[in-house]
């Protein structure tokens, strides 16, 4: 046997060896790495762990339906564990060792700060799925959540508004990092312009994890004996459930003191008794609710692979917001690689410009040309005994994102699209 034939014998042994067919080693140079980047564990799981089988489940129908490119999508799952500086870690990982073409993940701002630079630096591209504060734009980063006029601003016009209760007083209560207290900036500043005064807007942040919300529960209904008071609630992660449940224990209803979350969905209260929450209020882009044919075949399609895979909960398969803005993320990827006929991230940023998407919520979502941001519709939901969300208000239609808030000073004078860094 010559050398060429030695070589060839190597290379299937070693193939053999590795538990792989000679066909799947060879398709292993052919597929498209994609970064999945959500924390698994600590905090932040209960709420992230269901993005990474989105993108998973994502991955699946697009492979079903040829890949993209002709070649297949494989997942490169990292479990940053709701540690923020591991989110770089990871990131340079994904980027610089497993030469990922995308990466899909963070849920907090803290985590996608974390994240920035790296992309940045080495050139990558993130698909941030969830809701935040604005006060951003990077080439490097497509916002597939909402900006603040696409879910907190117009959650305080309906709180105000006389179907909404007619709130006069304030509790903004969040957890302590980026995203809540910035956007608390926003809405302190947007109150002023409706009147209302700083002595009727009360302020409060509680640590990742925390669980005791005992006093603040009790200072909150204190607080509402000052006129008609509503609660604008940016605590994220698993301190949810000890919150609502203390609002339960304490019986305030929302009849009393309405109150609107912007990072609870169907997945973060299938831990709790909702019958006591009844009427309780989020705002965001997408509830399972929603009916149309899109959301229906979504749901459908979720419902069959959670209980496929045998994931947590697929006796009850729940659907929410950031999973729906995962969904869109993947495909308009997809549908970007297949326009730019490359995995270039520069090639696929132009091509992102403009992409659409129908999505579940009932809208073709479209992805704007200039700011890297979705156009939205945006909907506030009532919660149900059932866990579920009535829709009690939207919009007429998708809403344009406004990044850089009109309420912050200077604002006026950003750029109104990504600029590339030196």
């Amino acid at each position: 046997m010559n050398r060429r034939g030695n070589l060839k014998l190597l290379t299937a042994s070693l193939a053999v060896g590795l538990g792989l067919s000679s066909a799947a080693f060879a398709q292993s140079k052919d597929t498209i790495k994609i970064g999945v980047l959500h924390s698994l564990s600590g905090t932040m799981a209960i709420s992230e762990t269901v993005l990474k089988d989105t993108v998973l489940m994502a991955i699946d129908d697009i492979n079903a339906k040829g890949g993209v490119l002709g070649r297949k999508l494989e997942p490169v799952v990292v479990d940053p564990a709701s540690n923020w500086p591991l989110f770089a870690e990871k990131t340079k990982q994904l980027l610089g060792q497993d030469k990922v073409a995308v990466i899909f993940g963070c849920w907090t701002s803290v985590s996608r700060k974390s994240v920035l630079p790296v992309v940045e630096e080495m050139n990558g591209l993130l698909f941030y799925p969830v809701q935040y504060e604005g006060e951003e734009l990077s080439k490097n980063v497509f916002y597939t959540g909402a900006a603040p006029n696409q879910q907190a601003i117009p959650a305080v016009d309906y709180l105000m508004s006389k179907d909404g209760g007619g709130a006069k007083r304030f509790v903004l209560l969040g957890t302590d990092y980026v995203y809540p207290r910035t956007t608390n900036k926003i809405l302190r500043a947007y109150l002023h312009t409706k009147g209302v005064k700083d002595a009727d807007i009360d302020e409060k942040y509680t640590p990742f994890g925390h669980s005791d919300y005992q006093t603040i529960v009790a200072d909150i209904k204190k607080f509402s004996a000052g006129g008609k008071t509503a609660v604008v609630s940016t605590i994220n992660g698993d301190s949810n459930v000890p919150f609502y449940k203390e609002l339960g224990n304490a019986g305030l209803k929302a009849k009393d003191v309405p109150v609107v979350a912007f990072s609870v969905g169907e997945e973060e209260l299938r831990g709790v008794d909702t019958k006591p929450l009844v009427g309780h209020l989020a705002a965001w882009n997408y509830f399972m609710s929603i009916k149309n044919p899109t959301n229906t075949e979504f749901i459908n399609k979720w419902s069959t692979y959670a209980k496929a895979h045998k994931l947590p909960g697929a006796d009850k398969p729940l659907t929410n917001d950031p999973m729906e803005a995962t969904w869109i993320g993947v495909h308009m990827w997809a549908q970007a690689v297949e326009k730019a006929k490359s995995t270039d991230v520069d090639k696929v940023i132009t091509a992102m410009a403009g992409q659409t998407y129908k999505a579940p919520s009932g809208i073709v979502s479209e992805m704007d040309a200039k700011n890297h941001h979705l156009h939205k519709s945006v909907f506030i939901g009532e919660v149900k005994a059932d866990g579920q969300f009535n829709v009690v208000w939207k919009t007429p239609g998708p809403v344009k994102a406004k990044p850089w808030s009109p309420y912050i000073e200077g604002n006026d004078k950003k750029p109104d699209q990504p600029v590339a860094k030196n």
